[in-house]
């Protein structure tokens, strides 16, 4: 995996997060992760405290596409449809043997400061696809 390779898998990722048209969203989703690739979401401390009171752990997971639809139309509907925000890449992508580090935003739609950053550490199987996409929430 080189620099270039993973610029262009962090552009084609964020923007799937953008995408309007259901049908090129899940197309998008499946020429990005696994059939079985999972999206591992840090817990807002909220759900982790939550958790713990409890006696488990909070863990927020998408397994398979039809799940990784879901996950990504949700977070489309909530902060892009509405024309509010959009997701941007945040930095230079980064690749080292079948792993990627890429940083986004989430911005107001049409620019500005930043209300939302995340990291995500992406783990490629053979065919270049997510099989697990470990998402932290810096900011």
């Amino acid at each position: 995996m080189n620099d270039n390779t993973a610029e262009e898998l962090a552009k084609r990722y964020v923007a799937v997060w953008n995408e309007p048209d259901a049908e090129a969203r899940r197309t998008a989703v499946a020429g990005l992760w696994a059939d079985d690739g999972v999206h591992l979401l840090e817990p807002p401390e909220e759900i982790v405290k939550r958790a713990g009171e409890i006696g488990v752990t909070a863990t927020l997971e998408a397994r398979g596409h039809a799940e990784l639809v879901r996950r990504v139309t949700r977070a489309y509907d909530e902060f892009v449809a509405p024309g509010q925000y959009e997701f941007v890449p945040h930095g230079e992508a980064t690749g080292l043997r079948d792993l990627v580090k890429l940083r986004w935003a989430m911005v107001p739609a049409g620019g500005g400061e930043a209300l939302a950053i995340g990291i995500d550490l992406l783990l490629l199987g053979p065919d270049g696809r997510i099989v697990t996409d470990y998402q932290f929430i810096e900011g």
